[in-house]
């Protein structure tokens, strides 16, 4: 199969790699670059635990083929981790929002892009934009609780 080359920014930082036409965004962030918060769930789109930011919006990479990256951004947990945790990554943490861990990246990545377009999200809106995000452990309120804290106004 015919490779294709694709350069594409991840976490701030340029990356160029060689890829076959079908190769999903989840396996070459995972395989081929080595960044490892992008969870293998259900590989159809339906747990989030895949979950990027694409040029700012949360996106699941088991959807995505990987040529179809070239020359956009790409953010994942460790990007915004660069340097330390985020305050919502903190209020995650203060609030024991997660007890695996599994969905932990998806549900950052997925409620960054929420604070990005509303600093003060209602319950409501918080429950809304994790709906796709598949969270096994916690019930989701220690989740939302942790939102609301931050977020208080």
């Amino acid at each position: 199969m015919k490779k294709h080359t694709i350069t594409f920014r991840l976490n701030g930082e340029p990356c160029t790699l060689d890829v076959e036409a079908n190769e999903l965004l989840l396996d070459v962030l995972r395989d081929k670059v080595g960044v490892k918060s992008p969870k293998a769930g259900c590989e159809r789109g339906d747990c989030g635990s895949c979950t990027i930011l694409l040029e700012g919006k949360s996106v699941r990479s088991c959807l995505i083929l990987a040529v179809e990256v070239d020359g956009q951004e790409i953010t994942t947990v460790e990007g915004l981790s660069r340097n330390g945790l985020t305050p919502l990554q903190q209020a995650f943490l203060n609030h024991n929002s997660f007890q695996c861990g599994f969905c932990a990246p998806g549900m950052v990545l997925t409620v960054t892009e929420l604070l990005e377009k509303n600093p003060h999200p209602s319950k409501e809106e918080i429950q809304e934009a994790i709906a796709g995000n598949l969270c096994r452990c916690t019930g989701y309120q220690p989740i939302i609780d942790a939102v609301l804290e931050l977020t208080k106004k």
